[in-house]
């Protein structure tokens, strides 16, 4: 190739690089429940990190797989240049991996861990999360303190369990609870379990309704489970069969607005209290660690895991105050 010719060459190939240099940064951020105020906070945290850094967030709801899969195609197809996903069913995950490598896109999941076929979390996918078993167990510990401070006695009291075991960090939160509880003296008997079909609030509802209905043995109740919702959802059944303040005691994880409204009340309800997790963190440190990723090639830890305090009526402006909200 004559020389000039190939000055010309290493020109144009000089100008593309720096052309692709300058695309604009695009982040997506797919979420399973877009109507829950948890994963509202966190998309309302992500936005002030891309307004602060000037890239573009785009934000999909994903109730199902199939909805994954097409958000994951159409991030592609607007040149995203990678994504943070709280997937429908972190059994997905070889699936979001494969996605993501087949249109190189990074991801890194938020919430719930993505797990491989043999149920192992993907090591490729930095990850930011909770402890969830030491969250639950934060759970645990104020039920106890509180059931002790009302005077009850734990042996005397049912322990509501809203489960959602298909997913293992709500199996996690939900064990973590129970083994505080049972080594406080509650016996394992007095455990009744609320399967939920969803993680929302209406199937929690439905769930305590059987359950309350199966035990009318019980007085008084401890319920928990693995998120606000779910426990709200085991706070209004428990209304309609006349367990109130007095006689119920429940606390959730998250810290969501669904807890503020609660505490919002102009009387306590049995919402005694929530775990509060900063969703700014899981939002807003997610995105500015996905854009360094894109930006600067310098990848996010492996596995991050984020810690919480419980929040109740009475301390909820101090705590958010510590947890920086």
């Amino acid at each position: 190739m004559p020389r000039r010719g190939a000055l010309a060459l290493l020109i144009a190939l000089s100008g593309l690089a720096q052309a692709q240099s300058a695309e604009p940064v695009k982040i997506g951020f797919l979420v399973k429940q877009a109507e829950s105020p948890w994963f509202q906070d966190e998309w309302r945290h992500a936005e002030q990190a891309a307004k602060e850094k000037g890239f573009t967030l785009i934000k999909i709801g994903i109730p199902n797989g199939e909805k994954m899969m097409a958000a994951i195609d159409n991030l592609a197809a607007q040149k995203a240049q990678g994504f943070i996903i709280c997937a429908p069913d972190v059994k997905l995950g070889t699936a979001v991996e494969r996605a993501a490598r087949r249109h190189q896109l990074k991801v890194m999941s938020v919430d719930d861990q993505l797990v491989d076929g043999k149920g192992q979390p993907i090591a490729s996918i930095p990850h930011m999360g909770i402890s969830a078993y030491e969250i639950g167990k934060q759970v645990g510990q104020g039920l106890v303190d509180e059931a002790r401070a009302r005077g009850w006695k734990l042996t005397e009291l049912g322990a509501l369990r809203m489960a959602f075991d298909q997913l293992p960090t709500a199996r996690e939160r939900t064990r973590g609870a129970l083994d505080v509880l049972k080594a406080a003296g509650l016996p394992a008997v007095n455990v009744v379990d609320a399967p939920q079909a969803k993680s929302d609030t209406e199937s929690a509802f439905n769930a305590a309704n059987i359950a309350f209905t199966k035990h009318g043995q019980f007085k008084r109740w401890l319920a928990f489970g693995m998120n606000d919702d779910a426990v709200l959802g085991a706070v209004r059944a428990g209304e309609g069969r006349g367990f109130r303040q007095d006689t119920m005691l429940a606390i959730g994880i998250d810290g969501s607005q669904t807890a503020l409204n609660e505490f919002a009340k102009p009387a306590a309800t049995a919402f005694h209290g929530t775990v509060l997790i900063s969703p700014k963190r899981h939002g807003y440190e997610t995105a500015l660690n996905m854009h360094a990723w894109i930006s600067t090639a310098k990848a996010p830890a492996m596995v991050t895991l984020t810690s919480g305090m419980l929040m109740t009526r009475a301390n909820q402006a101090e705590v958010r105050a510590q947890m920086g909200l």
